[in-house]
């Protein structure tokens, strides 16, 4: 007994290809989570240095520099979610370290928005080392597996 396929005997209908059957913007959906998320970098970086004079009181609080280290953490996630090159996953901390420095530079009235104290020294070690230290783990997580 033969099927019939297409109204001819034996003929079969081409079988679907990976290409044909998967969705045409899943190509571009990753180099556009990857630009967000540098984008959401420079935002959070601008909102951390807002806050980061805050007072309870009169003790300085800079709680923003301590969420940098989390919201970091969790951008280079992100971006190691998107792709699989773990080269990608520095694009969010060269631009939240991009936007530190232009931060920390004087603008044309000779406003500086990062002052030359603690506070300052703290967002750039809570910024930098925490996503730092989540990338060394993951990329040599393969060295320390016991076997």
């Amino acid at each position: 007994m033969t099927a019939t396929v297409d109204g001819a005997a034996g003929d079969r209908a081409p079988a679907a290809s990976g290409a044909a059957t998967r969705w045409l913007g899943a190509t571009y959906l990753g180099p556009v989570i990857i630009a967000v998320l540098i984008i959401d970098a420079l935002i959070t970086l601008a909102l951390e240095v807002l806050y980061l004079p805050t007072y309870i009181g009169t003790v300085a609080f800079p709680l923003s520099a301590v969420l940098a280290g989390f919201v970091n953490v969790l951008l280079v996630m992100g971006v190691r979610a998107a792709t699989t090159r773990t080269g990608f996953a520095i694009l969010p901390l060269a631009a939240w370290t991009f936007g530190f420095l232009i931060c920390s530079t004087s603008g044309p009235g000779g406003d500086i928005m990062l002052g030359s104290d603690w506070r300052t020294v703290l967002l750039l070690v809570c910024g930098l080392v925490p996503p730092l230290l989540y990338m060394y783990i993951k990329a040599n997580s393969g060295a320390f597996s016991t076997r």
